[in-house]
């Protein structure tokens, strides 16, 4: 194999879609998939790669620095897409430390294990950190995140991020290690965890159960369809100068009330139900603590540099979106019982 890239959290939503996309797209690379299959990290999100000759799964926590460090020196990788973290807000609320242990610590230990396997001959190696566009804070009425806006986090997950993020570039700076970073907006597509908006709404209208939106629904986010993510990943990964950071936004800015109404409406459409059922299912609950109003990305760095832009509006994904989740009932029953966590000990174990 001409390279082999490391994706970290490559079982999960936007991972299991990086990986896919270098798997087939890059026969000349070995990609290794390394995941600690945590209630998000799904197997059953690669099945149809699963068994491509370039193509590796290891289970593994990027906090055990002792392990990491023994995968670096056995597979001499390459590359590094780094996109293994907590990433839900309420959990973090909850339980900040594990956001700190993985996303902080474990992102350290990463740099540590590449600066150590590629001792300072960083020719053809790269590091690519994948943050979220949640460590800048929260936006006004007009305004746009551009690369140069200070960080201002507001949650433990986005304080989490943001750190990981300063120590990426403190070792671009300090050691010369060749690092790239990315900061999204809010994703959405096929094979995210339903504990997340758009795919817990979906779920939820299919059973007619409540529709929770926190309190007004009037935050406002930016919508990244998560295959034009990966696309631009794709392009960072290869053509970015070292020590760069590129913003990706979807240029879809909707308030959460409007994306929920909207998405009621389609679901209707395609249930066959009367038009306004979904919107019964409607409830405004306690708003989240420290719940930013709004968040918006300037991604024109990214389409002038190198070339990307989004290939589908946001009425075009949700479409796609849901005609996935409308089809793959079995996956998201084994997601919402558990049973997609048997998947491994199956695939990997037992045969």
């Amino acid at each position: 194999m001409e390279k082999k890239i490391l994706i970290t959290g490559g079982a999960g939503f936007i991972g299991s879609h990086v990986v896919r996309l270098f798997v087939n797209k890059y026969p000349q690379y070995h990609i290794f998939n390394l995941d600690k299959l945590t209630y998000a990290g799904n197997l059953e999100n690669l099945r149809d790669i699963e068994d491509k000759p370039n193509y590796s799964f290891i289970r593994a926590d990027i906090q055990d620095n002792d392990a990491i460090m023994k995968l670096f020196v056995l597979h001499r990788f390459d590359g590094v897409i780094h996109l293994a973290a907590e990433s839900h807000v309420d959990r973090s609320i909850s339980n900040p430390l594990e956001f700190v242990m993985t996303n902080v610590v474990g992102t350290v230990n990463l740099l540590n294990a590449a600066r150590f396997i590629w001792k300072g001959n960083f020719e053809d190696k790269r590091f690519y950190h994948i943050s979220t566009d949640e460590v800048y804070g929260s936006l006004g009425s007009i305004g746009l995140f551009t690369e140069e806006t200070p960080y201002e986090p507001h949650s433990p997950y986005s304080a989490s991020k943001a750190s990981s993020d300063h120590f990426v570039r403190a070792y671009h700076d300090t050691y010369g290690l060749p690092t790239v970073i990315s900061n999204c907006s809010n994703n959405y597509g096929a094979y995210q965890f339903p504990e997340k908006l758009i795919p817990l709404c979906i779920n939820n209208i299919r059973f007619n159960l409540t529709l929770p939106v926190y309190g007004k629904g009037e935050n406002i986010r930016d919508w990244l369809w998560v295959e034009d993510h990966a696309a631009a990943i794709d392009l960072i990964f290869h053509r970015a100068p070292n020590g760069e950071t590129y913003n990706i936004g979807g240029n879809n800015e909707w308030k959460n009330i409007d994306l929920i109404r909207l998405l009621c409406r389609i679901m209707d459409r395609k249930l066959e139900r009367p038009s306004g059922t979904s919107e019964k299912l409607i409830a405004f609950v306690k708003d989240r603590a420290g719940h930013d109003l709004r968040y918006a990305i300037d991604s024109s760095k990214l389409q002038e540099q190198l070339g990307w832009k989004p290939s589908v509006t946001f009425e075009e994904g949700l479409e796609k979106t849901i005609d996935w989740y409308l089809s793959n009932p079995e996956w998201l029953a084994h997601v919402t019982s558990g049973e997609y966590q048997k998947y491994y000990e199956e695939q990997y174990i037992k045969r």
